[in-house]
């Protein structure tokens, strides 16, 4: 038998798993070999909260605590320290997870401070990394690159910078999830931007909905946020190759308008000096 090529590999990882996934049946997918990476506490729901109930077996990455250090956030919602607002959200996000069905040790935390992911590019690649080749992992589920967030935008660079650094030794497809980005008059959420060929939009069913809206009322310190999501419909595509050196979106960031302690400059700077370190530079 001829030895197919690294292309040929992912192709067939991903026409197995979006056949799955599109299963009007709606059948347990097993998922020993499937992570997935978020940013923050409640991204599991907005992005997967239907599907995680179907991955048996998945693990799920958690890049940050979800407690910014500024303390605003932490002291909007009653708690005078980052860490007892980190340990809460930590909380409301095992009990989400519960609700899907996903045992404990299915999450893996890394406790990068929120906000602060994109200035841990290397550690969390390689933590990743570390996590794919411990468990397996083939299939890696995590943001868009689209300027919503910095932490979100740092979780895809560090998916996309760990599947290219075991390129050698194991095969990774990265699929990706719309979170929210910035249009010119609004933000546009759960969306993927112009030009997509390739996506797959699944409509929840009552049991799907019921479930997602359960896992989001899980996360009580969120309620706020999780508010402008939908939750009738989860989408999903292969991620494209990105060079993360390069502003997503056509440079329309929207956590340029909040004080998020990012801009694009400085984004930019940041992925170069990460890639460059992992010795990925022109390759992601």
């Amino acid at each position: 038998m001829m030895p197919t090529s690294p292309e040929a590999d992912v192709a067939a990882l991903s026409d197995t798993f979006f056949e799955k996934l599109t299963d009007p049946g709606r059948s347990e997918i097993a998922a020993d070999h499937i992570a997935i990476v978020i940013a923050h506490p409640d991204d599991e729901t907005i992005g997967c909260g239907a599907l995680l109930g179907r991955l048996k077996g998945v693990s799920v990455v958690l890049v940050t605590d979800g407690a910014p250090r500024n303390l605003h956030d932490a002291q909007a919602h009653g708690f005078s320290t980052a860490a007892d607002y980190a340990a809460r959200r930590l909380a409301e996000l095992r009990l989400a997870l519960g609700i899907a069905g996903l045992p404990d040790n299915a999450l893996i935390a890394l406790d990068i401070p929120d906000q602060e992911a994109a200035l841990n590019l290397v550690v969390l690649t390689e933590r990743i990394a570390q996590v794919c080749e411990m468990r397996g992992i083939r299939v890696l589920l995590t943001h868009a690159y689209e300027g919503g967030h910095p932490d979100h935008d740092a979780a895809a660079f560090a998916a996309h910078a760990a599947a290219r650094l075991l390129a050698a030794q194991q095969k990774i497809l990265v699929v990706e999830m719309p979170f929210y980005r910035q249009d010119r008059a609004a933000t546009v959420y759960q969306q993927f931007g112009e030009g997509v060929s390739v996506q797959v939009a699944i409509p929840l069913d009552d049991d799907e909905r019921g479930r997602k809206r359960r896992m989001g009322a899980a996360h009580t310190t969120q309620q706020s946020v999780l508010d402008v999501f939908p939750m009738d419909v989860e989408r999903f595509r292969p991620a494209p190759p990105y060079d993360f050196t390069e502003l997503p979106n056509g440079g329309l960031l929207h956590y340029e308008m909040h004080d998020w302690g990012m801009t694009g400059e400085r984004w930019r700077e940041l992925a170069a000096m990460a890639l460059t370190e992992l010795g990925l530079a022109g390759r992601v």
